[in-house]
Protein backbone atom coordinates (compact mmCIF):
# COMPACT_ATOMS: atom_id res chain seq x y z
CA UNK A 1 0.00 0.00 0.00
CA UNK A 2 2.73 2.47 0.95
CA UNK A 3 4.62 1.67 -2.24
CA UNK A 4 1.57 2.51 -4.38
CA UNK A 5 1.15 5.80 -2.44
CA UNK A 6 4.80 6.61 -3.02
CA UNK A 7 4.45 6.08 -6.77
CA UNK A 8 1.26 8.16 -7.11
CA UNK A 9 2.51 11.75 -7.39
CA UNK A 10 -1.00 13.24 -7.53
CA UNK A 11 -1.98 11.62 -4.22
CA UNK A 12 1.34 12.77 -2.72
CA UNK A 13 0.54 16.37 -3.70
CA UNK A 14 -2.94 16.12 -2.19
CA UNK A 15 -1.57 14.60 1.03
CA UNK A 16 1.09 17.34 1.16
CA UNK A 17 -1.54 20.05 0.69
CA UNK A 18 -3.78 18.62 3.43
CA UNK A 19 -0.86 18.21 5.85
CA UNK A 20 0.30 21.76 5.03
CA UNK A 21 -3.15 23.16 5.79
CA UNK A 22 -3.21 21.35 9.13
CA UNK A 23 0.36 22.50 9.85
CA UNK A 24 -0.61 26.13 9.22
CA UNK A 25 -3.76 25.72 11.33
CA UNK A 26 -1.77 24.35 14.27
CA UNK A 27 0.88 27.07 13.92
CA UNK A 28 -1.87 29.67 14.08
CA UNK A 29 -3.59 27.98 17.03
CA UNK A 30 -0.23 27.75 18.82
CA UNK A 31 0.17 31.51 18.40
CA UNK A 32 3.43 31.35 16.49
CA UNK A 33 2.13 33.24 13.46
CA UNK A 34 1.63 36.32 15.63
CA UNK A 35 4.34 38.90 14.96
CA UNK A 36 4.35 40.07 18.60
CA UNK A 37 4.95 36.53 19.89
CA UNK A 38 7.80 36.02 17.42
CA UNK A 39 9.40 39.33 18.38
CA UNK A 40 8.92 38.36 22.03
CA UNK A 41 10.88 35.18 21.31
CA UNK A 42 13.69 37.18 19.69
CA UNK A 43 13.75 39.50 22.72
CA UNK A 44 13.67 36.48 25.08
CA UNK A 45 10.44 37.67 26.72
CA UNK A 46 8.00 35.11 25.23
CA UNK A 47 9.02 31.48 24.76
CA UNK A 48 5.90 30.30 22.92
CA UNK A 49 7.79 29.70 19.65
CA UNK A 50 10.54 27.77 21.43
CA UNK A 51 8.04 25.56 23.26
CA UNK A 52 5.99 24.85 20.12
CA UNK A 53 9.13 23.97 18.15
CA UNK A 54 10.52 21.84 20.98
CA UNK A 55 7.21 19.96 21.18
CA UNK A 56 7.36 19.37 17.42
CA UNK A 57 10.93 18.07 17.69
CA UNK A 58 9.91 15.58 20.39
CA UNK A 59 6.84 14.32 18.52
CA UNK A 60 8.68 14.23 15.18
CA UNK A 61 11.73 12.45 16.60
CA UNK A 62 9.67 9.78 18.36
CA UNK A 63 7.32 9.40 15.37
CA UNK A 64 10.05 9.08 12.75
CA UNK A 65 12.05 6.53 14.73
CA UNK A 66 8.91 4.55 15.61
CA UNK A 67 7.88 4.43 11.95
CA UNK A 68 11.44 3.46 11.04
CA UNK A 69 11.50 0.69 13.68
CA UNK A 70 8.19 -0.68 12.37
CA UNK A 71 9.53 -0.68 8.80
CA UNK A 72 7.15 2.04 7.55
CA UNK A 73 9.83 4.67 6.94
CA UNK A 74 13.45 5.00 5.96
CA UNK A 75 15.78 7.82 6.92
CA UNK A 76 17.43 9.75 4.14
CA UNK A 77 19.48 12.42 5.93
CA UNK A 78 20.86 15.15 3.73
CA UNK A 79 24.62 15.57 3.71
CA UNK A 80 25.81 18.44 5.84
CA UNK A 81 28.79 20.59 6.60
CA UNK A 82 29.73 23.32 9.01
CA UNK A 83 30.00 25.81 6.12
CA UNK A 84 26.47 25.09 4.89
CA UNK A 85 25.13 25.24 8.45
CA UNK A 86 26.72 28.64 9.07
CA UNK A 87 25.49 30.11 5.76
CA UNK A 88 22.00 28.67 6.25
CA UNK A 89 21.88 29.95 9.83
CA UNK A 90 22.94 33.43 8.76
CA UNK A 91 20.36 33.60 5.96
CA UNK A 92 17.61 32.25 8.23
CA UNK A 93 18.63 34.50 11.14
CA UNK A 94 18.79 37.68 9.09
CA UNK A 95 15.39 37.02 7.53
CA UNK A 96 13.90 36.08 10.89
CA UNK A 97 15.27 39.18 12.62
CA UNK A 98 14.34 41.62 9.84
CA UNK A 99 10.85 40.33 9.09
CA UNK A 100 9.87 38.65 12.35
CA UNK A 101 8.79 35.42 10.64
CA UNK A 102 10.48 32.14 9.75
CA UNK A 103 9.46 30.23 6.59
CA UNK A 104 6.80 28.18 8.39
CA UNK A 105 5.28 31.03 10.32
CA UNK A 106 5.34 33.33 7.29
CA UNK A 107 3.19 30.83 5.39
CA UNK A 108 0.77 30.67 8.32
CA UNK A 109 0.68 34.46 8.56
CA UNK A 110 -0.05 34.73 4.80
CA UNK A 111 -2.90 32.28 5.36
CA UNK A 112 -4.25 34.67 8.00
CA UNK A 113 -4.07 37.55 5.54
CA UNK A 114 -1.03 39.46 6.81
CA UNK A 115 0.29 41.48 3.86
CA UNK A 116 3.70 42.06 5.45
CA UNK A 117 4.17 38.29 5.51
CA UNK A 118 3.05 38.02 1.88
CA UNK A 119 5.17 40.79 0.42
CA UNK A 120 8.09 40.78 2.85
CA UNK A 121 8.12 37.06 3.54
CA UNK A 122 7.07 35.18 0.43
CA UNK A 123 8.58 37.70 -2.00
CA UNK A 124 11.68 37.93 0.19
CA UNK A 125 12.07 34.15 0.26
CA UNK A 126 11.73 33.96 -3.53
CA UNK A 127 14.31 36.72 -4.04
CA UNK A 128 16.61 35.13 -1.45
CA UNK A 129 16.28 31.70 -3.04
CA UNK A 130 17.09 33.20 -6.45
CA UNK A 131 20.15 35.00 -5.12
CA UNK A 132 21.35 31.89 -3.33
CA UNK A 133 20.84 29.77 -6.44
CA UNK A 134 22.80 32.25 -8.55
CA UNK A 135 25.65 32.30 -6.03
CA UNK A 136 25.54 28.56 -5.28
CA UNK A 137 28.42 27.42 -7.53
CA UNK A 138 30.82 29.93 -5.97
CA UNK A 139 29.54 29.30 -2.44
CA UNK A 140 29.85 25.55 -2.88
CA UNK A 141 33.50 25.77 -3.90
CA UNK A 142 34.52 28.26 -1.22
CA UNK A 143 32.26 27.81 1.81
CA UNK A 144 29.46 25.24 1.70
CA UNK A 145 31.64 22.12 1.72
CA UNK A 146 33.92 23.29 4.55
CA UNK A 147 33.72 20.91 7.50
CA UNK A 148 31.79 18.28 5.51
CA UNK A 149 30.32 15.59 7.78
CA UNK A 150 28.12 13.68 5.33
CA UNK A 151 24.78 11.94 5.73
CA UNK A 152 25.15 10.91 9.35
CA UNK A 153 22.67 10.91 12.23
CA UNK A 154 23.68 11.14 15.90
CA UNK A 155 22.98 7.43 16.58
CA UNK A 156 25.10 6.50 13.55
CA UNK A 157 27.84 8.85 14.69
CA UNK A 158 27.80 7.24 18.15
CA UNK A 159 27.41 3.72 16.64
CA UNK A 160 24.46 2.85 18.92
CA UNK A 161 20.87 1.73 18.55
CA UNK A 162 18.84 4.87 17.74
CA UNK A 163 16.54 4.38 20.76
CA UNK A 164 19.56 4.77 23.07
CA UNK A 165 19.77 8.37 21.84
CA UNK A 166 16.09 9.08 21.10
CA UNK A 167 14.49 8.06 24.42
CA UNK A 168 16.91 9.88 26.77
CA UNK A 169 16.84 12.96 24.52
CA UNK A 170 13.02 12.94 24.50
CA UNK A 171 13.01 12.65 28.31
CA UNK A 172 15.44 15.56 28.67
CA UNK A 173 13.43 17.73 26.26
CA UNK A 174 10.14 16.91 27.99
CA UNK A 175 11.74 17.77 31.34
CA UNK A 176 12.94 21.07 29.85
CA UNK A 177 9.41 21.88 28.67
CA UNK A 178 7.98 20.95 32.07
CA UNK A 179 10.57 23.12 33.84
CA UNK A 180 9.87 26.08 31.53
CA UNK A 181 6.14 25.82 32.21
CA UNK A 182 6.67 25.59 35.98
CA UNK A 183 8.86 28.71 36.16
CA UNK A 184 6.52 30.65 33.91
CA UNK A 185 8.56 30.94 30.73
Amino acid sequence: MLKSLHQNKKIQLIIGLVIGIFFGFFLQKGGVTDYNIIIGQLLLTDFTVFKVMLSAVIVGMLGVYLLRSLGFAQLHPKPGSLGATVIGGLIFGIGFAVLGFCPGTVAGAVGQGFLDALFGGIVGMLIGAGLFASMYPKLQKKILNKGYFGEVTFPELLKVNPWIVVIPLAIVLIALLYWMENIGL
